[in-house]
Parts: structure tokens; C-alpha cells; sequence
């Protein structure tokens, strides 16, 4: 630190003299009884600073100042156990500090806000927002007002907030608008909003960089603008799986430190045509026919989920599948190894170096262009043929408030690889038991009908030429009408630009080959079942998924573990006496 940074004096706090100390990385104060003997000592690193002002000052839940000569504010990131989740919340905390002259209270503020600029080089100071209003239980624009600019503006970040008045908005406007002086991009709401801010981000990225998105074997860039989320919808995996809390407060104050959490993702490819973009569940089975059965009942808001669950599991039902998948490097970490995919991640950080080997420092990463999958010869595939409960490739743990834990609790949100699940047809109650196993610490893989695989890459067709002749058999003419719908959207697919096909449909096209949940009185169950790609339906079953690795990066730093930060506040104490 500049030696000129470097300021020491008494101040007061309430009624009590303090010893002040800004030096290093750190703030300090120190309770100084009426016999000069040092008491309790409060710690806060430059980089938890949030902002200064002068006067008495609060924020939240209102703001308010009052204006006076010899007092300042500061405020700063202060972390607390959440009883609910993993994660540890973030709040707003605040001290007021009185000085015996103005022109001390002048100097405290100087150097305070000079250590942020310096310490603090990769906050952002322009954010593009998109807040979707209709989102959850609809209080998106609410939630931004009161928690989130109040806190943008004390920070001194310069917003450009955009309502959204109709799906894919957001996509549309990263895909074609001018991008140039912002940070980054802040979504709003929940999944289905980070999804759109995702395309178009990646999309956008491609494009400038002349590659096609619909080559599946190509080497994507990197995405140059960072991705905060302000969760606000009726799901945020998402935001759960890489924070570890469903908070606003939370995330707006990761966006305003500037952390930087990468992330891999997964492109979906029909046909050597881009379907979509997954971050964190692709699921065919169960997951699908959940997801289908539930957009039948949107009108019962969240707990359609619920009984679409049910309904699914009631029906018992299985398919036919050929997996075939490219296994990943087994030395470098395993989906049964126990580890959990922290803040500060040593497997994610390892990944860095492997995928990023020519990078020093986090902003080069977005110049590198490195293959992580050039072609099928980076090992050999495996394959494997039969009935599946589901199919499940996860991106992350996909941990939830109901999942803690997630559907694979060590999958790693950055190393470049996914998890596959294959369930293999099984006796209903069996499949009960690994359905329960996701809500709890148990074992979810130590089943005999279970498999979990690191992977790269993955395929997925359907069984047999015995499969497709079944499929014929039950068609209706509608269907035989949708099939033909089909075959003309993916024609129209290979001629379109970049992602425009996304907000399209194939006319006539069932969200499911036949309905997914007949009822539990069918005769004869469908012989196909649907993707769930991150809460949406894909039109195709025959599918190739790559894993490209910190494609995109987020204003985030990974799930904090409450026991790990103790250890870390009790080490850092330690080395302070030493």
C-alpha cells in the first residue's frame, strides 16, 4: 500500500475513544478505556468496504443523512450464519465515527476512498440491468428500488435499468445493442431471466469473435462482461448454486466488491444446429416429465412443481436411451470424491491453469482462445443402451433450499466438466428412496441402479430402430403433421443467425412427442419423454452436449462455508499476534 495512505488517530464512536488505524489491507479500531488500555478491537478489510460518506448516514431500509462537520460513515460488508442454507448472508453493517476537526474527518474520508480505488481496481462502475417485472411473485422492480440501487448508488456504480416487457427482451438487446463502457450486466429475477442475459451475452461474444455457435465442435470465447444476479423469481438455482443464499441484499453486495466466480457451460446441439445453453440441469425422464407436466398448471404457482412430482412418480415410468459419453480425466477429481465446490475452489482453480495455461491474471483470461474439447479423439467414448428413470447431466451441484446438497454434490462449478446420472429402470420404491436421498446428506449414488460420470461430453438417442417403429404406431396424424413442422424448423435452423432461432417454435409442435402424462389410466405410456434444459422444454430428444469451460464469469465467489471462514478468521488472528 502507498505509504501515504497510511493514517492513524483517535476517534469516537457513540461516547467511546477509539484508537483508528488504515494501514495495509485493513481498517481498524480499537476501544480505549479511561485508563489508555486497549479493549475490544473491530476489524474490516479495505476490500468489505462498501462506501464513505461524511455525516450521519443510513441506507437501508431508508435512507437518511444528517450533515455534520465532524462526523463520517463507513460502511461494509458484514457476514452472518443463515440458519436455512449452506451459504452465509451478507449485510449492509455501518459504523459512524466523530473526529476532534473537520479537517481530520476530511482526511479519514481521503484515504479511505483512495485504499478502495486501490485495492479495489475491478469493481464495476457501469452495470446495464434488466429487471423482469413479471417474474416470482412479481416484485422484481420492487426488490431493485428498495434494496438494490440504493446500494449501487452509495457504491458510486452508474446503472442503466431496463423493465422488461416481454420474454427474451434481454437476449435481443445484448445480441444488437451497444454494449461499450459497461462492466457488466445485472439480471433482475430468476432463472428463466439469467438464461436470456446468458445467450445473449454468449451470443454476442461469438459473434464479435466470427465463430459459429452452431459447430458444436467449436472453441468458444470467453464472455469479456461479468453476469450479476439479484434473485427474484420462482426458481434461482442459479444464484443458490454459487452463493449459497437466495438474498437480494446478498448479490448486490457480491456485484458491488466486484467477485468473480467463472462458470462452465454446456451447449446443446441438435442436428449440428445450437438448441440451447445450460448452466446447471439438462434432464430427460423424470425432470422432463415433471417440467412438462407442471406447465400444464401454472395457475397453481410454485406448487405445481409439487404435484407434478407426484403425478410423474405415480405414472412409474421409464425409457429407452442410447448414452454415449467422452469420460473425463479421472486424476483430476471424481463425482464420488466428497469434496464440495467452495469459495476458493482448489479443483476450479487448478482447471484455471489447465484450460487458461498462457493467462496470468484473471482479466487475460478473455484473450486466450484454447480448445478445452477439439475434436471426439480427446479419449475414447463410452457407451451404454437401455431403460432410464432419467438421464441427468448437471453443470453444478444444483443445490436448492429443498437440495442442499444438490443432485451431484461435487460437481465443480469451473473445471470444465458435468456429471452424468444415468437411473436405470428400477422398482418404484427403490426410485423413491433415491428421490429422498436428494433432500438429505445421504449417498444418492451408492445405489445398484445408479451411475454418476465426470464427463466432457454427451450424446443422447433413442434406443432402437424397434423404439422408432413403436413411435410410429402411436403417432396420431397431428403428430405426423408435427414431425413434418419439425423437419422444417430444422432446416430453417441451419439458415439462421446466431440464436434467432431461440424464440421460435416448430409449428405445431407438441412440447412432448406424445403428452407426457396421460393420466394414470393410460394403456400405453409414450415412448419418449422430454428435455428439461434449466426449466425449458427443448423440442428435440436426440441431442450432443459440450462442456465449455469459465465460458462466462459471474459477480460472485462460490458458496462461503461458515466452518471454513471461522478457521480463517481465527488464522488470520493468530498471525496478527505473531
Amino acid at each position: 500500500m502507498d505509504p501515504a495512505l497510511k493514517l492513524e488517530s483517535s476517534l469516537w464512536v457513540g461516547n467511546k475513544r477509539h484508537r483508528a488505524v488504515l494501514t495495509g489491507w485493513k481498517f481498524n479500531w480499537t476501544e480505549i478505556d479511561k485508563k489508555n488500555r486497549d479493549k475490544k478491537t473491530s476489524t474490516v478489510s479495505v476490500a468489505d468496504i462498501i462506501g464513505v460518506e461524511d455525516g450521519r448516514v443510513t441506507i437501508l431500509p431508508h435512507k437518511s443523512a444528517e450533515d455534520t462537520d465532524k462526523d463520517f460513515t463507513v460502511f461494509y460488508v458484514n457476514r452472518i450464519r443463515s440458519g436455512s442454507s449452506h451459504g452465509l448472508l451478507w449485510r449492509l453493517g455501518r459504523t459512524q465515527f466523530t473526529c476532534p476537526s473537520r479537517v481530520l474527518r476530511d482526511q479519514w474520508t481521503k484515504h479511505l476512498k483512495a485504499a478502495l480505488r486501490t485495492h479495489s481496481p475491478l469493481r464495476p462502475s457501469r452495470l446495464l440491468v434488466f429487471i423482469n417485472p413479471f417474474g416470482g411473485k412479481k416484485q422484481g422492480r420492487d426488490i431493485y428500488q428498495s434494496l438494490v440501487a440504493p446500494l449501487f448508488e452509495l457504491a458510486g456504480i452508474s446503472c442503466h435499468a431496463i423493465v422488461t416487457e416481454q420474454a427474451n427482451q434481454a437476449r435481443d438487446h445484448l445480441l444488437k445493442k451497444d454494449l461499450t463502457g459497461f462492466d457488466g450486466v445485472v439480471c433482475v429475477g430468476g432463472d428463466g431471466m439469467f438464461s436470456e442475459v446468458l445467450h445473449g451475452l454468449i451470443g454476442r461474444t461469438q459473434q464479435e469473435a466470427g465463430l459459429s455457435e452452431n459447430n458444436p465442435g467449436v472453441t468458444l470465447q470467453p464472455c469479456p462482461l461479468h453476469i450479476g444476479i439479484i434473485p427474484a423469481g420462482s426458481t434461482d438455482c442459479v444464484c443458490y448454486a454459487t452463493v449459497g443464499v437466495i438474498d437480494p441484499i446478498t448479490s448486490a453486495l457480491h456485484i458491488i466488491i466486484g467477485d468473480s466466480q467463472p462458470l462452465d457451460v454446456c451447449s446443446v446441439h441438435h442436428a449440428n444446429i445450437l438448441v440451447r445453453y445450460s448452466v446447471s440441469l439438462l434432464g430427460y425422464g423424470f425432470y422432463g416429465d415433471v417440467l412438462a407436466e407442471s406447465e400444464k398448471h401454472r395457475w397453481m404457482g410454485p406448487l405445481r412443481y409439487d404435484y407434478a412430482g407426484t403425478m410423474v412418480y405415480l405414472n412409474n415410468r421409464s425409457y429407452a436411451g442410447i448414452v454415449q459419453f467422452l469420460p473425463a480425466d479421472p486424476l483430476l477429481s471424481s463425482p464420488r470424491d466428497k469434496t464440495r465446490c467452495l469459495s476458493g475452489c482448489s479443483v476450479c482453480s487448478r482447471s484455471t491453469e489447465r484450460l487458461f495455461p498462457h493467462c496470468l491474471d484473471s482479466s487475460s483470461l478473455y484473450s486466450s482462445h484454447l480448445s478445452q474439447i477439439s475434436s471426439d479423439s480427446d479419449g475414447d467414448w463410452v457407451s451404454v443402451e437401455g431403460k432410464f428413470r432419467c438421464v441427468s447431466l448437471a453443470c453444478m451441484s444444483c443445490s436448492c433450499p429443498r437440495s442442499p446438497l444438490g443432485l451431484s454434490p461435487s460437481a465443480h462449478l469451473a473445471d470444465g466438466t458435468g456429471d452424468l446420472i444415468l437411473v436405470w429402470d428400477s422398482h418404484p420404491l427403490a426410485f423413491l428412496k433415491y428421490l429422498y436421498r436428494q433432500t438429505s446428506t445421504q449417498d444418492r449414488f451408492d445405489m445398484p441402479f445408479v451411475e454418476v460420470h465426470r464427463v466432457k461430453a454427451v450424446r443422447f438417442s433413442v434406443s432402437s430402430n424397434e423404439e422408432e417403429e413403436k413411435y410410429k404406431e402411436v403417432r396420431t396424424p397431428s403428430e405426423v403433421e408435427a414431425a413434418a413442422a419439425e423437419e422444417e424448423y430444422v432446416e430453417d435452423l441451419s439458415r439462421s443467425g446466431s440464436q434467432q432461432h431461440l424464440t421460435d417454435k416448430p409449428a405445431g409442435h407438441p412440447k412432448a412427442t406424445c403428452t407426457p402424462l396421460c393420466g394414470l389410466c393410460c394403456r400405453k405410456a409414450p415412448p419418449l419423454s422430454v428435455w428439461n434444459c434449466d426449466g425449458e422444454i427443448l423440442p428435440f430428444t436426440d441431442i450432443l452436449c459440450r462442456i465449455h469451460g469459465q465460458l462466462v464469469r459471474l459477480y460472485a465467489r462460490g458458496i462461503e462455508d461458515a466452518a471454513a471462514m471461522h478457521a480463517c478468521k481465527e488464522e488470520m488472528v493468530k498471525r496478527e499476534r505473531q
